[in-house]
């Protein structure tokens, strides 16, 4: 029998949104990015780069993922993780390497910063989903959001997801992130849509904050105004923070009795909680998601750290009248 821990590179299937039952596989290091943003629920970029580099050994993550398939059947094998998948430099090496493996449909999530890159291109054109990001509608707004490397500008950025799109001949669907009181407004998001026709998308997904940022001043925008907001791009377009499906409902549940265990002894980041029990972050963060709509567990911050401890229930004091 397998467990979580007998997998670096590999993790899941973990309920998605978006692709049912998804096997993960991550190329980089916790929190290796190209951008830093405000929203992530993963915390704070420690490393923040444009740097390609080949960061796990190809053969290793190959052979981890035909011994997963062994035991699984996914809907969508989907590179993705704790960092940006882009930054791994033989991407495409790793997915003709799949592709060979099995007829699983690829996804890559990406954030597009890096697809002015003709190799990055080369290699998503082989891809069966990419899902990139678009978080803001000028440089500014892109600069507070995204807090990106020095290097990558916004037009380079948006001029790269362009020329890519023009290339690529595979299933598009763009993500927009929201922030309350930010991007969340009416005029940045017939901005945002300005931008998005140009890159025409199979299909537009909004998403808002729903677990714990990286900053607490990333707010979510009211799910009511994200409904509102669908109607006001030119394509298809989905709020995808809104889906609760019962989609991986037992993954999950297999994960919080352990974790609630852990917290019961001390509070715990995120990172805490996903080393402690021999989980994906990703996996963590979903897990811990669900205790906190379910009022399992709260969250504090301290020196920029989420914190999560178990939820202290109030006591009810109920005052006894005296018979007269």
């Amino acid at each position: 029998m397998t467990t979580n821990s007998d997998f670096k590179y590999v993790f899941g299937p973990v309920p998605s949104r978006r692709l049912g039952r998804s096997l993960g596989v991550d190329l980089v290091p916790f929190k290796t990015c190209t951008y830093d943003c405000i929203y992530c629920q993963l915390g704070r970029t420690t490393k923040k780069t444009i740097q390609r580099q080949e960061y796990v050994p190809l053969d290793k993550v190959l052979r981890e993922l035909r011994r997963k398939l062994t035991t699984c059947k996914p809907d969508y094998i989907t590179l993705s993780g704790s960092g940006e998948p882009t930054l791994y430099s033989p991407l495409k090496a790793l997915i003709r390497g799949i592709k060979k493996e099995t007829a699983i449909p690829l996804a890559v999530l990406t954030n597009g910063s890096l697809l002015w890159n003709r190799n990055v291109q080369d290699a998503l054109l082989l891809a069966d989903l990419v899902i990139p990001s678009l978080d803001a509608a000028d440089e500014s707004m892109f600069q507070y959001v995204n807090r990106p490397h020095a290097s990558i500008s916004f037009d380079r950025m948006v001029k790269g997801l362009i020329d890519f799109r023009s290339r690529y001949s595979g299933t598009l669907w763009l993500e927009v992130f929201l922030l309350g009181g930010v991007t969340g407004v009416a005029a940045e998001v017939s901005r945002i849509n300005k931008i998005a026709k140009r890159l025409k998308p199979d299909r537009i997904q909004l998403n808002t904050v729903t677990r714990p940022p990286a900053e607490e001043f990333a707010f979510p925008t009211p799910e009511e105004q994200m409904k509102r907001f669908c109607r006001l791009f030119s394509m298809k377009t989905e709020f995808i923070a809104a889906y609760h499906g019962a989609v991986g409902k037992a993954d999950i549940q297999s994960n919080t009795g352990d974790i609630l265990n852990l917290l019961r002894r001390r509070p715990c980041t995120l990172k805490d909680v996903a080393s402690g029990l021999s989980l994906h972050p990703t996996q963590a963060a979903k897990a811990l998601e669900t205790l906190l709509c379910n009022k399992q567990i709260s969250e504090q911050r301290t020196n920029g750290c989420v914190y999560f401890s178990i939820q202290q229930k109030k006591k009810n004091i109920i005052k006894k009248r005296r018979a007269k």
